[in-house]
């Protein structure tokens, strides 16, 4: 028996589960778990909890609806960040790559630390506002 509790996942509200969970899906090449999948033929989406696995079947996010949550306004303090997700890549060619294909899929860049020779990086927020940072490491 573990000594600790192991992570499930991290769990995410959004206005939009399934806008949010298709961000993430298409950025981190994720997919959902079975039966989740998006309806097609112009079906109603009613989704209010989505869950995205790895290629191993590990859950890694999830999304849930929460039609009254606010964005964080980061970096100003008026609605706090509560928490933010950290994405490695390994150069900073992947960096800018990565950069690009968020900003395609919807994301908008918050902070750019992309010259530090230290640890560059940039911050984005996601479709739903949630700030997360690409770096290299």
């Amino acid at each position: 028996m573990p000594d600790h509790p192991r992570l499930l996942h991290t769990a995410i509200d959004a206005r939009d589960c399934r806008r949010l969970a298709e961000f993430y899906r298409v950025l981190l090449g994720l997919h959902y778990r079975d039966g989740e999948e998006p309806p097609g033929d112009g079906a109603p989406d009613d989704a209010d909890w989505l869950v995205l696995l790895d290629d191993d079947g590990r859950r890694v996010l999830a999304v849930q609806e929460k039609r009254d949550t606010t964005a964080p306004t980061w970096p100003a303090e008026d609605v706090p960040l509560q928490m933010h997700l950290d994405f490695t890549v390994s150069s900073v060619e992947e960096l800018e790559r990565h950069r690009r294909r968020a900003e395609e899929l919807g994301a908008r860049l918050l902070h750019d630390r992309a010259q530090d020779h230290d640890e560059p990086l940039y911050v984005l927020a996601d479709p739903a506002g949630h700030p997360f940072c690409l770096l290299v490491q």
